[in-house]
């Protein structure tokens, strides 16, 4: 039976520390030949440079062969219905990597594919992104469990995917948003559902401060996500008040860490000072996207046993 990741839900506590284990492995070991003559097909509706550098490379090292799909090449569910695409590129490749703008386009993909399809970011998740943060975390913290995670920004889909994600690893998590913009409560409640049996908290706040008080990790995302440009004078004064600077991190513990999933904005959520500066660690997290991915794409496509 053929295994998705499209939400961080999908797997178990269990899973992800051993993904995160296998990574740490990975990531020493270099290249490894473990899935010869495998064919990943790179479905974008969204342009990328992690992402899609970090998957080609991850299906390379992995000894497999990767193929890009650009918008203008497919027309998802413009030029071909999407069921059509995910019943095609079944026949001819062994999984489908897909950034799309819509949940439901990606819920279809899985629907209607035979092979595995794995969420490299929808409106609603960004799963492959969490998991390399929080292998960043391990590395630089040494642990996950009671680790503080403050999220500053919008409750987006990276948002989304750190709250559920810590809910199921015992991390404190604390997010802080302007009004309007807010995690909805669905994943709020989830999230707390996941916590309440992993000892662990999950807040959600108005006041950035109070969200990074005592934080080990302080992240923050753009503020204005592809799509969304019209809206960009708008969010720019609606988050004015939640930049993450010198002055945000002082409330933070000494040793904290600065996280960015990339592009940043320099001098909008977050200053080059902060960005550049000796807490940061969003390279290490960019890195951390080839060696994660590499072991989701070896859990998916390596039978049991």
């Amino acid at each position: 039976m053929k295994k998705d990741l499209l939400s961080v839900v999908d797997l178990g506590r269990d899973d992800v520390e051993q993904l995160i284990e296998q990574a740490l492995v990975m990531k020493q070991a270099g290249m490894r030949c473990l899935l010869p003559w495998r064919s990943v097909a790179l479905l974008f509706e969204k342009p990328s440079l992690r992402t899609r550098v970090s998957f080609d490379l991850a299906v390379t090292q992995l000894g497999g062969h990767c193929l890009y799909l650009s918008p203008q090449e497919v027309g998802l569910g413009q030029r071909e219905p999407v069921a059509d695409v995910a019943r095609v590129l079944s026949r001819y490749v062994d999984c489908i990597v897909a950034r799309v703008f819509s949940h439901e386009t990606l819920m279809s993909l899985a629907h209607w594919a035979t092979v595995s399809v794995i969420n490299a970011l929808s409106d609603q998740e960004h799963p492959c992104q969490a998991l390399a943060d929080f292998l960043t975390i391990r590395e630089q913290k040494g642990r996950l469990a009671h680790v503080r995670l403050a999220f500053v920004g919008d409750g987006n889909n990276v948002a989304r995917s750190l709250a559920l994600l810590s809910g199921m690893m015992g991390v404190d998590f604390a997010i802080a948003s302007p009004d309007g913009f807010a995690l909805d409560e669905d994943t709020l409640r989830k999230a707390r559902e996941l916590a309440a049996s992993n000892g662990c908290v999950v807040q959600a706040t108005s006041d950035p401060i109070e969200a990074v008080r005592g934080a080990d990790v302080v992240y923050t995302d753009t503020w204005t996500s592809m799509g969304q440009e019209k809206e960009a004078p708008m969010r720019r004064e609606a988050f004015a008040a939640f930049q993450v600077n010198d002055s945000l991190l002082a409330h933070a513990k000494r040793d904290v860490i600065f996280m960015h999933c990339l592009p940043a904005h320099h001098g909008e959520e977050v200053t080059s000072d902060v960005l550049n500066g000796p807490s940061s660690v969003v390279f290490d997290q960019a890195e951390n996207r080839l060696h994660v991915q590499k072991a989701v794409l070896a859990r998916l496509l390596i039978p049991a046993g």
